[in-house]
């Protein structure tokens, strides 16, 4: 159950009513997030209009490509256990289902990950499990793979995927199967 109240749908503001009326069937997180945040929607219609432009580079200059971004967030929903951000397939077009259900935490053995991906998920795990380790020869190996822009860009979107999955977490509404 959620650690914070969750409104009624029909008192929710127009943006979290379409968030919530167009979750899923199955969806309960997106409805409890729409719900919870009813004490404070301006904070989640204007956090998501930053983060699905440049999750997704639409209608921004991003650095990174989509693909690169989804692998990070798929990793990182892992190792912050969050359900809802494993279950959700955000770039479905260029993650298949087997990589985004499996696929993305086995990089570091290898498949068909390119030297980008496997360094982006690599700093994924640095800053999701221990961000002091990042260190000097740490740069020197993004910075084969990716120019300043790029590294700016990769940590932000890590820092942001590893924060809003620990938060669903730490407020229980990431729970997926329990409806309300």
């Amino acid at each position: 159950m959620s650690r914070l109240p969750l409104a009624e749908a029909e008192a929710l503001p127009a943006f979290l009513k379409e968030m919530h009326d167009g979750a899923g069937a199955q969806d309960w997180s997106t409805r409890h997030v729409a719900r919870a945040f009813a004490a404070h929607p301006d904070l989640l219609e204007r956090y998501l209009s930053f983060y699905y432009p440049f999750h997704s580079n639409d209608g921004v200059d991003g650095a990174l490509e989509p693909r690169l971004k989804e692998l990070v967030r798929l990793r990182i929903a892992t190792l912050n256990g969050c359900k809802t951000c494993k279950a959700a397939r955000l770039d479905p077009d260029h993650v298949t289902e087997d990589e985004a259900a499996r696929g993305v935490d086995t990089v570091a053995e290898g498949g068909s990950f390119s030297p980008r991906e496997k360094a982006a998920v690599r700093l994924a795990e640095l800053m999701a499990e221990n961000h002091h380790a990042f260190d000097d020869d740490t740069m020197r190996e993004l910075r084969a793979q990716f120019s300043d822009r790029e590294i700016l860009e990769l940590m932000m979107m890590a820092g942001q995927y590893i924060g809003f999955g620990r938060m669903l977490a730490a407020l229980q509404l990431e729970t997926v199967s329990c409806p309300i």
